[in-house]
């Protein structure tokens, strides 16, 4: 197998379908697809079921954090790279995407850790998503990765190499958010983390456009300081917006 896609879900009938349609048109790439479920009580396990997907069960008996969901699902993977999104994502041309994402570690043998560009569906993006998702989260992580050698990206999508995933012990399950930017940082320490632009993944925005971008960014900053000087995330639980 050379990649696996795990997504963790809670709740994600209204866009799980779109996705796992996305993921089985991929042709060019041998894959696996694996649903990390958090105890879903809508259509989200029926939905995964008609597709055939691998599902990694939720067995704590209390919400899980998106770190133990992607842990969960990756503990099922054999691919030989791993590849995380969110359920309301959509990869344009993936069979394309991958192709290219897979050269890029061919490429580079130093290279553990590959992010794309994150934008909004364009018919539901506003010029607040755009100056949210590409000037403060995009460039960023572009400069960060590809300049300063120091890994931080967003969970809509991380590709990594199995073998540097494993070694690291995988994502942070206690931290609620940044779990994502923490992986990515670490990988950084033992190999190459790079952003590709050219690697272009849709998502909903539904997290701004419910609660704001000046809430968000907040929470965004608060977090991201309180990981740095407590190692510890600020927010106790991540909403759910659905």
């Amino acid at each position: 197998m050379t990649i696996s896609f795990i997504i963790p879900t809670l709740n994600e009938e209204s866009v799980l379908e779109k996705l796992l349609k996305n993921l089985k048109s991929v042709t060019a790439v041998d894959c696996e697809i694996i649903v990390s479920d958090g105890k879903s009580t809508d259509k989200t396990l029926e939905i995964a079921g008609r597709y055939g997907v691998k599902i990694a069960g939720n067995a704590s008996g209390r919400r899980q954090t998106i770190g133990e969901g992607r842990n969960r699902g990756a503990a099922l993977a054999t691919g030989e790279y791993l590849v995380f999104l969110d359920a309301d994502v959509y990869i344009p041309e993936p069979d394309k995407f991958f192709a290219r994402a897979l050269d890029k570690f061919k490429l580079n043998p130093r290279l553990k850790g590959l992010s794309g560009w994150v934008r909004v569906f364009p018919e539901t993006e506003t010029w607040a998503d755009y100056l949210g998702y590409v000037i403060l989260s995009d460039w960023q992580f572009y400069i960060k990765n590809n300049w300063f050698h120091s890994g931080s990206t967003c969970g809509e999508f991380q590709m990594m190499t199995a073998e540097v995933y494993r070694e690291l012990g995988g994502y942070r399950e206690d931290l609620t958010i940044g779990e994502d930017i923490d992986l990515f940082y670490r990988i950084s320490k033992l190999g190459r983390t790079k952003t590709d632009p050219k690697l272009l993944v849709y998502h909903t925005g539904r997290r701004p456009h419910k609660i704001g971008w000046p809430r968000l960014i907040w929470q965004w900053v608060r977090n991201s300081l309180h990981v740095t000087v407590f190692d510890r995330s600020h927010s106790k639980e991540w909403k759910v917006i659905r």
